[in-house]
């Protein structure tokens, strides 16, 4: 550890946010603190332990930004994190947002399961956040099965096979009152604030006409719906004296682990829960900050949040703009207490297991430090590439931190349609992705992980070595069988690692990774057809531009019979000629 001593008498009594830097120069913390110097001084302390002791161990260098309040400093730090995706600031593992039931606000309205809904931007109704997906579809084909509601995403031309079977009105063919819409809608918006009387008194009156009618199979299905009622749809009711709705967010802390538990209450009904486990370090208030945060960009933020008196609610409710409820008292105490207490029987019940787990990556980690002959090794960046019709190739580039993948810097490659085998195209796909890095200043991998033998890791070398840079190169070998038998170092040494080793496990684990990452982005492009799978492979063409030449022109046929001077009118010259190469290019090999 360094000696800050000098470095630590000029740091101010003042709010603000701080930054540890490692050897590199690159951060690999970020906090805040009402007291820059006390916070930042209690590092050097010497009694720290855990993964802050490791914290410490690499700090090279550390920075402040000074704010003029708490709230400034908060915001300053989540920006840094989210600029700088820290080492050493949660890491947290699941970054998806929950499915949400959506009825929207239109003419003809639908009823759907939805993700990412705090972007949209229409006034639809939602219901949720359902934990368990597979409820929330149950759900949806459920209502979408008692209601005859609209189906198709655009209205057809004519009836189709729903209205056949009594399961739409034919909003296509009639002009259906409001007054029938709007009695749907109510009762399903009832049914899905968890009053189910009234469904399940019209699927048992079916039933019975089912059964009555001697349609056994019906009725047999019928019953299933009320199963799926009882068992999925019924939730926990909180004995609250009036319909809150509201998130709460608990934690417990053990060693150096953040056990978070979240209540969702809707129409006081205990909705659904949430529980991650964490690896943190001394600074757990500011980690739940974090955590809180991050998780209302993911997800619909609610109308109240109730949080224990150890977190700083004011600040909190003045960044997300909400009310911020400490009960000290009563049944909602109680439910704050009872969401702690869930965090503490998880995390006890998780712990031995966790910790194995942690020491079996971090004992991986120093043996492949020690076999390559350095420092240490923690962020690793493994590369794989797939192609189109035999020809149009694409790259993908997957990132672990610690043996834990970093899914936000998983990153996919157009790759150029002149592209014709694999090597050439990881030599375009490793060449941008660390010309890239050098121009942008962006943290690099301590371990390149290449899915390949001698062929690949040398392209590797190549192209790292062209770019001036210094950085390990492993490649994972297959065997005849196509099974992963050896691991080999840059200069085709193979290293010792047993294959029933943790560490060749944990190797495996980001070579299929990157695998399925590759081979998902390659199907994504081909299963949108043969015009969007050519545009997703055009240099310059995104969403927005790929939407307005597919309205321009509508089909391949017409965009190829278009001028370049045509194409040019709607990406613009240079991204139009690489369009026009692309859109002729069979022609000329044809010729």
């Amino acid at each position: 550890m360094r000696d800050f001593k000098e470095k630590l008498k000029l740091v101010p009594e003042l709010p603000g946010s701080y930054q540890m830097k490692d050897e590199k120069g690159y951060i690999i913390y970020v906090g805040k603190a009402k007291n820059l110097k006390k916070r930042v001084s209690s590092y050097f302390r010497g009694n720290a332990t855990g993964k802050t002791a490791m914290l410490v161990e690499d700090i090279a260098d550390f920075e402040y930004i000074v704010t003029s309040s708490e709230l400034e400093s908060l915001i300053l730090e989540i920006n840094l994190i989210k600029k700088y995706n820290p080492k050493y600031n949660i890491l947290l593992k699941d970054d998806k947002s929950y499915p949400y039931i959506e009825l929207t606000n239109e003419l003809y309205p639908r009823l759907r399961v939805v993700r990412n809904v705090s972007r949209k931007k229409k006034n639809h109704k939602l219901f949720g956040p359902y934990p368990n997906v597979s409820a929330a579809r149950k759900t949806v084909n459920m209502i979408n099965r008692l209601y005859p509601l609209r189906k198709c995403e655009k209205l057809p031309k004519k009836e189709c096979l729903y209205y056949h079977i009594n399961e739409c009105l034919g909003y296509c063919i009639k002009n259906i009152e409001q007054s029938t819409i709007k009695e749907m809608t109510d009762e399903i918006t009832s049914f899905l604030k968890g009053n189910s009387s009234f469904i399940k008194e019209k699927i048992t009156k079916e039933m019975e006409k089912a059964s009555n009618n001697l349609n056994y199979e019906k009725a047999l299905e019928l019953r299933e719906m009320l199963k799926d009622i009882d068992i999925t749809l019924t939730k926990q009711k909180i004995d609250l004296n009036k319909n809150y709705n509201f998130d709460i967010f608990a934690y417990t802390k053990i060693d150096n682990y953040l056990s978070i538990t979240v209540f969702f209450i809707r129409e006081g009904i205990l909705f659904g829960r949430h529980h991650e486990t964490l690896q943190t370090i001394d600074n757990e208030v500011d980690d739940m900050e974090e955590y809180i945060i991050h998780f209302y960009e993911k997800n619909v933020l609610a109308h109240e949040i109730l949080l224990p008196d150890t977190l700083d609610s004011e600040t909190l409710s003045e960044y997300l703009k909400i009310k911020i409820h400490v009960p000290k008292r009563g049944p909602l105490k109680k439910l704050v207490d009872l969401a702690k207490e869930n965090s503490e029987v998880v995390l006890k019940e998780e712990l031995e297991t966790l910790q194995k787990d942690d020491n079996a990556k971090r004992k991986a980690l120093d043996e492949l430090s020690k076999l390559l002959g350095v420092k240490t090794v923690s962020r690793m960046e493994s590369f794989d590439n797939s192609h189109l019709f035999g020809t149009y190739y694409v790259g993908a580039m997957v990132v672990f931190r610690d043996f834990e993948p970093l899914k936000n810097d998983y990153r996919k490659y157009k790759i150029s349609t002149s592209v014709k085998d694999d090597l050439n195209a990881m030599r375009e796909v490793l060449y941008r992705r660390y010309y890239r890095a050098l121009m942008d200043n962006e943290v690099l991998p301590d371990l390149i992980v290449m899915d390949g033998g001698e062929l690949q890791v040398s392209v590797c070398k190549e192209i790292i070595s062209s770019l001036h840079l210094d950085i390990p190169i492993i490649g994972l070998k297959k065997d005849s069988k196509h099974r992963t038998n050896v691991v080999i170092d840059q200069n085709f040494k193979v290293l010792d690692i047993a294959s029933d080793s943790n560490l060749f496990l944990y190797l495996s684990k980001i070579q299929e990774e990157v695998h399925r990452f590759a081979i998902y982005y390659h199907r994504n492009i081909k299963s949108k057809g043969l015009l969007s799978s050519y545009l997703d492979l055009v240099k310059g063409i995104g969403e927005v531009r790929k939407k307005e030449l597919l309205k321009k022109f509508g089909s391949m046929k017409k965009m190829k019979e278009a001028s370049l001077e045509e194409l040019s009118e709607v990406v613009g010259e240079s991204v139009a000629l690489n369009l026009y190469k692309v859109l002729h290019e069979e022609d000329e090999n044809v010729k």
